[in-house]
């Protein structure tokens, strides 16, 4: 039961979309403007570098809070009712039921949930996941490659580092989610029209 609970708490913070509420406070609508997403990069690109930002550390901040929430409400399954709360963040953040399930793609909740796990299973788990994420950036100079190669690590890192199968089970299917939600831009990656990476304000 603790699962199922741990799971409906996390997804209704994740439906805090940080995207949407950005937007409305600077009075643009980010599903009508660039890809249309309501993730960091897209508002990074329509908004600017402030925006990005904001947008970004409060989707790190809905992963950190659902999984220390729900580790403390299940103590005695503390590790699993946080990683299940995980789970439910970046549901709730791709998927928010007031936005007709149209969200983001779920890499800054992703990143606090990583973040959270550092605490409590291993500090070297976020800095190899969240390291090839950068590494994939700097190199590629794509965001989007290196948000699937972070993605991708998650389920390899914890399986390396002994992490329960369960858990390992649930990051394997959060990886396949990440590469599914950015089909649109391996097409554009393997068209040569893919965005590469800037700060600067960029209006699509």
């Amino acid at each position: 039961m603790y699962r199922l609970i741990s799971l409906l708490i996390g997804y209704f913070i994740g439906c805090i979309s940080m995207g949407f509420i950005v937007g409305k406070l600077t009075k643009t609508d980010l599903r009508q403007k660039g890809s249309g997403n309501l993730g960091t990069t897209n508002a990074l690109r329509v908004l600017g570098f402030r925006a990005g930002l904001a947008t970004f550390l409060g989707d790190i901040l809905k992963g950190v809070v659902a999984f220390f929430l729900c580790r403390a409400i299940f103590s005695d399954f503390g590790f699993m009712a946080g990683v299940y709360a995980g789970v439910g963040t970046i549901l709730g953040h791709d998927f928010p039921f007031y936005l007709k399930f149209k969200g983001g793609k779920g890499i800054a909740s992703t990143i606090g949930f990583v973040l959270s796990l550092a605490f409590v299973f291993s500090p070297f788990f976020a800095v190899v996941t969240i390291g090839v994420g950068i590494l994939g950036v700097l190199f590629s100079r794509f965001i989007s490659v290196g948000s699937i190669l972070f993605s991708i690590s998650i389920p390899i890192s914890a399986f390396f580092l002994g992490m329960p199968i369960e858990g390992v089970g649930l990051f394997t299917a959060l990886a396949i989610l990440a590469i599914w939600r950015h089909r649109e831009n391996i097409k554009r990656l393997k068209s040569g029209t893919e965005n590469k990476f800037t700060l600067h304000k960029s209006v699509q």
